[in-house]
């Protein structure tokens, strides 16, 4: 596997040379990013250069990178009674982003898209991001032209992050309600929402009001080790675990 991961990281370097702004090796797969104005020239020589062969789009998502980083809670070690809080709030479940310089903390553009290719002919993947140039309204090229699968789920990332994919044949919601109000998978859109929605007797319909539900963080976000990505692991090590959970 690592030579195979050598061998296309050397292909994209070759193949896409200035074009490819950074490319990133982790957990057993690349991930390369490029301009939003190279993406569509970038994926139609991922998909039909030979070489190369991502044939399938299998995922693309949206990313906000507001407060990226950034959290209340500490997770890194708990007690008898349960995970500890942050002395400062970080996250916004609770708090609002205006009120918060720490969430501001992530340098360069906010929103990005991300895509997964999947080769069949090499059975090898890819991750493919790309940063929406304007933060304010967000636009991406669609890439539905290009692998037809893109179509639905760019329709999800516009619905739930607000990102426009410019070319969409019908870019509209897909999840929310069609009188829904802003994207619900933003970083400063509150965990409580901004409108609730009732049966009113009176007028014998469902109407929407302003949330009055107190917002509040029940879960915290946990950080967990996966062993598969710690190096190698002693044997031994492995055993006595097992004895002991015995």
């Amino acid at each position: 596997m690592s030579d195979a991961l050598d061998n296309l990281a050397a292909c994209l370097q070759t193949k896409l040379g200035e074009q490819l702004k950074s490319l990133k090796r982790s957990v057993g797969e690349l991930t390369i990013e490029v301009a939003a104005d190279d993406l569509l020239a970038v994926a139609t020589q991922l998909r039909d250069d030979p070489e190369l062969g991502f044939e399938m789009l299998i995922d693309l998502c949206g990313v906000d990178y507001m407060a990226y980083g950034a959290d209340e809670w500490a997770t890194e070690s708990t007690t008898g009674e349960g995970f500890g809080r942050g002395v400062e709030p970080s996250t916004f479940g609770r708090f609002s982003y205006d009120d918060m310089d720490a969430a501001k903390s992530w340098e360069g553009s906010r929103f990005a898209m991300v895509c997964h290719l999947l080769s069949i002919a090499h059975n090898q993947r890819l991750r493919l991001r790309s940063f929406c140039v304007d933060d304010d309204m967000p636009s991406m090229p669609s890439l539905v032209d290009i692998w037809s699968s893109a179509s639905w789920f760019e329709r999800e990332a516009f619905d739930l992050y607000g990102i426009i994919f410019e070319g969409h044949p019908d870019l509209r919601r897909i999840l929310t309600d069609y009188g829904f109000v802003g994207h619900p998978f933003r970083k400063d859109f509150p965990l409580i929402g901004h409108v609730e929605m009732r049966y009113d007797d009176e007028q014998q319909r469902v109407i929407y009001q302003p949330v009055t539900i107190e917002p509040r963080v029940l879960v915290p976000r946990v950080i967990r080790e996966d062993h598969r990505y710690l190096g190698d692991v002693p044997a031994e090590a492995l055993t006595k675990g097992a004895s002991d959970r015995a």
